[in-house]
């Protein structure tokens, strides 16, 4: 199922996701979920400081 990564001296990124769908769930995980929760907390509280200082308006 799982292959020896051959292609480690070139550094090839392409070569690691290559091993398996466990190393491509990881590296999208890492690539592009986890910064989605950093992106959605960051624009929730940007989205109530201002949400606070419209009602300090009224």
């Amino acid at each position: 199922m799982f292959e020896a990564c051959t292609d480690l001296a070139c550094d090839n990124i392409f070569a690691l996701l290559n091993q398996g769908p466990l190393t491509l769930t990881i590296f999208l995980h890492t690539v592009i979920v986890l910064p989605m929760f950093f992106i959605y907390f960051q624009e929730k509280k940007r989205l109530q400081q201002g949400s606070e200082e419209q009602q300090g308006e009224w």
